[in-house]
């Protein structure tokens, strides 16, 4: 078996078994517990990833909606067209990347907005000296204070809902005809591609999970990006009036309303 067949192989197993499809979500909240756990009773010494300004942080994480869409709409136009031949039904279902872009914006806008009302301004991160003269955040940042409020975490709301966005779109290929159509090899090469991507934003989240923030910001967050994907993918978009699931895409215990049909 040659490498990339090995590497499709592996990740078939890790993304696209009913284990994985069923439980995931449920093991992201786990490594969020752990993750605080470790964090709050057996801290690790300081590393490289703990350290904000490390490469996977400054040019993937920081950025892993981006790289999550510009990856998903390719193999989302192929797949899809592949199995419908049909540009409407890619039209719509690429419009679930901008439904998720949405959800991005609005939650990371709301994370702000908490930690705006919820905080004061500090001379430095040590919260030694309470600057009451700068009461918003922005102002307190341009004037060289520290802002402290309660402050979600972003990456463990954005990496849970971009790992649990690939592994349902990736789930076409359980679809057997694609391994008989002319796309299949570029379809492959995407999903490698994309299976990578999520197995350093699961590594990523473990980081978070272990050296950032608190147990219950972290759980917050997690949570957001558990709920932008269960509202959309296991509710929304069963129903017509959406984007759609995956051609093909079914539950053992949901019946999604065909969209193709």
């Amino acid at each position: 078996m040659a490498p990339p067949e090995i590497c499709v192989s592996l990740w078939r197993i890790l993304f696209l078994s009913e284990t994985s499809r069923r439980h995931l979500a449920a093991l992201l909240v786990g490594i969020a517990l752990a993750g605080s756990l470790v964090k709050d009773f057996w801290p690790l010494p300081d590393t490289y990833l703990s350290n904000k300004r490390n490469f996977l942080n400054v040019y993937f994480v920081k950025f892993s909606w981006a790289w999550t869409f510009f990856l998903l709409l390719p193999f989302i136009a192929l797949t899809n067209y592949a199995l419908t031949g049909s540009l409407r039904v890619v039209l719509r279902r690429l419009s679930s990347l901008l439904v998720g872009t949405l959800i991005w914006y609005l939650c990371t806008r709301f994370f702000l907005y908490v930690e705006h009302v919820t905080g004061s301004c500090y001379n430095s991160e040590d919260l030694s000296e309470l600057l009451p003269q700068h009461a918003d955040r922005w102002e307190c940042k341009w004037n060289g204070g520290y802002w402290h409020g309660f402050d979600i975490s972003g990456h463990s709301f954005l990496l849970p809902f971009c790992i649990l966005t690939i592994q349902e779109e990736v789930s076409v290929l359980i679809d057997k005809r694609l391994e008989r159509h002319k796309y299949s090899v570029a379809a492959n090469y995407f999903f490698m591609a994309l299976g990578a991507l999520s197995i350093v934003w699961i590594w990523m989240f473990c980081c978070t999970a272990i050296y950032f923030h608190d147990v219950w910001q972290k759980l917050i967050g997690t949570t957001f990006g558990i709920l932008g994907w269960h509202v959309t993918y296991r509710w929304w978009y069963l129903h017509p009036l959406s984007p759609g699931l995956p051609p093909q895409r079914t539950y053992n215990d949901v019946k999604p309303q065909s969209c193709y049909n």
